[in-house]
């Protein structure tokens, strides 16, 4: 699944959708275009997904093509392919501290967590000293209002569902996420130390995947959360993608399961941690 596929998907789905209402018409997509008012490239770019349609492009195009009947079902359809991607930035205008608080009914509600992380330490894991120094970098690179220390506490106050309740977490990190130094040297020691502590609880499973072992089915991919069955929130470099299509989440689930057997656990996986905290001499 490379970055953001979800979403080309979703939107080349529209577009082939939209392509065949305008072939059962009789129209060619120049001729379209023309009726429509649009540049001659428009109907090729939006029936290839590569220009999302608007309500008014939509209407158009079902009134040209004689499928009005179709209009609002394609509208809605539109709207939903938007609304899966979401702006980092348009999320963190408020503050990193508003999204931190943003996910709290979502913890709260799941009952089964899947996490792969090929990128940091899982947040429910981290250490706060790990976690300042990943939102500090966040909070540059983004240029969000600098709220880092009410964050971090927030999302102190968040790993508190490893201790109650009923909810269970699977987790699954790439060695190199061992191997990378967040911080510096010493809040990446006391990360590791922390990640062999948390991975004893009941309620955690905790499996690292070798550098070096072959991947084939379970091909590295972008850092993903499963909540349940009922929802995936995938980490991009610029933007936040939310997946709830059953069809697409089981593709997650799919690809969670390949990326486990490549994992290893218990002592195997605390000697791959102890191995990353020596290297940090």
């Amino acid at each position: 699944m490379p970055s953001s596929s979800t979403v080309a998907e979703a939107r080349r789905a529209l577009g082939q959708r939209l392509r065949e209402i305008r072939k059962d018409s009789g129209l060619t997509a120049r001729a379209l275009a023309a009726l429509a008012g649009w540049h001659e490239s428009k109907c090729s770019r939006i029936e290839h997904g590569r220009t999302p349609p608007s309500d008014a492009d939509i209407r158009a195009w079902t009134l040209h093509c004689g499928a009005q009947d179709q209009t609002t079902d394609l509208i809605a359809t539109a709207r939903a392919v938007k609304g899966m991607y979401i702006e980092w930035r348009r999320m963190e205008r408020a503050g990193l501290k508003r999204v931190q608080e943003s996910v709290a009914p979502l913890f709260e509600r799941t009952r089964r967590f899947r996490v792969y992380q090929s990128w940091v330490i899982p947040g429910l894991l981290q250490t706060s000293a790990y976690t300042g120094a990943v939102l500090g970098t966040v909070a540059a690179l983004r240029d969000v209002p600098d709220d880092i220390e009410g964050a971090v506490s927030v999302r102190m106050e968040r790993q508190r569902v490893l201790h109650s309740g009923d909810h269970r977490f699977a987790m699954l990190i790439e060695e190199w996420v061992l191997r990378t130094v967040i911080g510096d040297r010493e809040i990446m020691a006391g990360q590791l130390g922390h990640l062999i502590a948390v991975a004893s609880l009941p309620s955690v499973s905790l499996g690292i995947i070798p550098m070096g072992v072959p991947r084939g089915a379970g091909w590295p991919v972008e850092s993903f959360t499963m909540y349940d069955d009922d929802q995936v929130n995938v980490e991009l470099v610029s933007a936040h993608l939310t997946v709830t299509q059953p069809r697409e989440v089981k593709e997650y689930v799919r690809a969670f399961t390949k990326l486990s057997a490549k994992a290893v656990y218990g002592t195997a996986a605390r000697s791959l941690i102890t191995a990353a905290i020596d290297s940090l001499g």
